[in-house]
């Protein structure tokens, strides 16, 4: 377990990422989504992120109810603000905005002050706690002035209310994290898809200013959508076709890994850990089945001479930080 910042709020190491459980482009019934989140506990995660943006509350909705059959001081859950949801009659589904759900509500962005408290009371209400441990801003990317003008400094009332533990941004973009590492005083940020073996944009600003600061970061998107977790023609890439260019760059990576008897899992996850500055490794997972896959790659040992291929053959920066011996 690890400390976010200075907050006390402990996390796992590894992460279960609830987006998939709120249908996540394809639908996961009831029961699947049940078992995915007690294989989660049986493996030792202690850590559950969810957001109302995944299927309209149905993951936080979900997540909830799984919970419930723990105690609720073994475990650490974050949500997150500045998407409310509304009613709406519109009829439909949400499959353009990625999930297979009926298009109940509609999300409004909103970083104002009373936004984040009743989108944050309405997650409470779906997940039937009475608090979370972290509450992210969720993706202000286009909504940089309202998130640190008002919904930045509503978190931080929170946390000084003690509502909730712990506080930070969680983003799919590195620059606007090391400014919020940078110039607020946030205890944790999530980084989606900008740390992997395949994009080190994080490793040149934001991780070393979460370091520098004692800021906690959690690494998502370790896979990058799917790309690093079967690189074949048609996979996904930052939930799109992948390029050429990185497809043939995944294989290499993955030739790398069969040479050294390893996983291209193993490794992408050994390698989002490997920094001194992140806390957790946030892995968007469906089934029961995946869960034990991800544990069972997340524990692996990785050789040090994979790692050392790679940056022989400029597959990985000489100064990216990879897994010790004693880690891997």
């Amino acid at each position: 377990m690890s400390t976010l910042g200075r907050s006390g709020v402990e996390v796992s190491a590894l992460a279960f990422g609830a987006a998939a459980i709120g249908n996540l482009f394809t639908e996961v019934g009831e029961e699947q989504a049940h078992e995915a989140v007690t294989a989660a506990w049986q493996r030792g995660v202690r850590y559950f992120d969810t957001a109302p943006h995944y299927g309209l509350g149905l993951s936080e909705r979900r997540l909830g109810a799984a919970l419930r059959e723990h105690p609720r001081t073994e475990y650490t859950v974050s949500t997150k603000v500045g998407r409310r949801l509304e009613p709406t009659r519109d009829g439909g589904d949400d499959l353009a905005n990625g999930f297979a759900v009926p298009a109940t509500h509609r999300r409004v962005w909103d970083f104002t002050a009373d936004g984040v408290r009743r989108t944050l009371e309405a997650s409470l209400e779906r997940l039937g706690l009475d608090h979370v441990d972290v509450v992210y801003l969720h993706d202000p990317d286009d909504h940089a002035e309202q998130a640190f003008r008002e919904g930045y400094p509503a978190l931080e009332k929170l946390r000084s209310e003690g509502v909730v533990g712990a506080i930070g941004a969680g983003m799919n973009q590195a620059g606007m994290l090391t400014r919020f590492v940078r110039d607020t005083d946030v205890d944790v940020v999530l980084c989606a898809g900008r740390y992997t073996l395949l994009d080190q944009d994080a490793l040149a600003e934001l991780l070393p200013a979460a370091t520098a600061r004692g800021t906690s970061v959690v690494i998502g998107g370790a896979f990058n959508s799917g790309l690093l977790a079967d690189p074949r023609p048609g996979a996904t890439y930052n939930y799109a076709q992948a390029p050429a260019e990185l497809l043939d760059r995944a294989l290499r990576l993955k030739t790398v890994a069969d040479r050294h008897g390893t996983t291209l899992r193993a490794a992408a996850l050994a390698f989002c850990a490997a920094p001194a500055a992140v806390a957790s490794v946030l892995v968007g997972v469906r089934s029961a089945a995946e869960v034990h896959d991800c544990a069972d790659q997340f524990a692996a040992r990785v050789p040090a001479a994979f790692w050392q291929e790679l940056r022989d053959t400029g597959l990985l920066p000489a100064d990216a930080p990879v897994p010790t011996e004693e880690q891997s």
